[in-house]
């Protein structure tokens, strides 16, 4: 680990060595290739100079200790050498996590479906709390949200509701959120006071690009129907929404948030894509059986992945026994807790792994 953590800390230096010279500055995309491969390896260097500190701030108060009688400086550096001890096993810890490779979506946007399970309208509502749940994450988050389709029950809640999340590392923090979602309330449409569950599932798929998928546009059918529900003038009195129909795949997708036909056609050939590429990347997981069993969360639409109980306030993730009695900051967009939970347990898992391959290198 060691070795291939010194050969990423010169090849940091050759960056910054080549950033400075005249013939990169005047080439701009070698100038754009050479600043994001050095912001990746910014976090990796700098956690490994503050490894290399700790170390060799053990080994200076190891060798004080041994020139050192006095007992009270003495019980002095003992206590330094155990603190930067504690500190170096720390920082080796994370080096091991930040050494692990990338899943190559995490930097994607994200395209999020949402469709109400089992329990009526009741299901149609949770999966319109979701929906906030996630667009409150993403402002907190500084991320931008832009809907796509939807399809409401009447009472305020949603049937089914597709929309986009853009920003930095969106899907490397939504990607866990695949799955069944359930809730145990008492429903408003509910006169008895009984709790009644219902369920909803979320799809988070990383927004493909162009490259991603091999679209033959002959494979596609547009239809154009004048959009319904809320909206300007322009929305409801012209055929601007857009019915998508991939014939080989069957999959149906319809947009009518933008008042302009071209746009809604855009975003559903952006979201065709971005399903199209979902189920190449789940057909490779699938043959990787081994390793998706292992994985925190399969993603797979059938998968209970957490409850969300009103009653008693509580919200848990199944997948790591977390439970958390903070279900209205939750349902509000606080998710970090749980995602950071699910991120650390991904990461325990794949260093097991690392470990039972090629033992540890450190």
């Amino acid at each position: 680990m060691l070795d291939r953590l010194e050969t990423i800390a010169v090849r940091q230096k050759e960056i910054l060595a080549e950033l400075a010279s005249p013939a990169v500055s005047g080439d701009a995309a070698r100038m754009t290739a050479l600043m994001k491969e050095q912001a990746e390896l910014l976090p990796l260097v700098g956690t490994y100079d503050e490894y290399l500190e700790a170390k060799k701030s053990e080994e200076d108060c190891r060798e004080l200790l041994g020139e050192e009688s006095d007992p009270e400086m003495r019980a002095m550096l003992k206590e330094e050498i155990l603190e930067a001890g504690r500190k170096a096993e720390e920082l080796e810890e994370r080096l091991k996590i930040l050494l692990l490779p990338k899943d190559p979506d995490d930097e994607r946007n994200v395209i999020v479906e949402i469709r109400a399970g089992a329990g009526g309208d009741e299901a149609a509502l949770f999966a319109a709390d979701l929906c906030r749940m996630y667009m409150r994450y993403a402002d907190r988050k500084g991320f931008r949200c832009e809907t796509a389709s939807m399809n409401e029950n009447g009472l305020g809640g949603f049937k089914e509701i597709t929309f986009m999340i853009s920003g930095r590392g969106v899907y490397s923090r939504l990607k866990y959120e695949s799955g069944t979602h359930r809730v145990q309330r008492v429903p408003e449409t509910e006169s008895g006071g009984r709790i009644h569950t219902s369920t909803a599932t979320v799809a988070i798929m990383p927004e493909a690009e162009d490259v991603d998928v091999e679209l033959d546009m002959n494979d596609c059918r547009f239809d154009v129907f004048r959009a319904s529900g809320n909206g300007g003038q322009c929305v409801n009195t012209t055929d601007s929404a857009v019915r998508l129909t991939h014939i080989p795949t069957g999959i149906v997708i319809s947009c009518q948030d933008e008042k302009s036909q071209i746009k809604n056609k855009s975003k559903a050939l952006k979201i065709l894509r971005s399903k199209l590429y979902d189920l190449k990347q789940r057909e490779l997981q699938n043959e990787r059986a081994e390793l998706r069993r292992s994985q925190v969360g399969t993603g797979d639409r059938s998968e209970k992945i957490r409850t969300y109980n009103f009653p008693q306030g509580r919200v848990t993730d199944h997948r790591i026994h977390l439970t958390t009695h903070r279900i209205d900051s939750i349902m509000d967009g606080d998710l970090d807790e749980i995602i950071d939970g699910l991120t650390a347990a991904d990461n325990a898992a794949a260093l097991a792994r690392a470990d039972e391959g090629g033992g540890s290198s450190s």
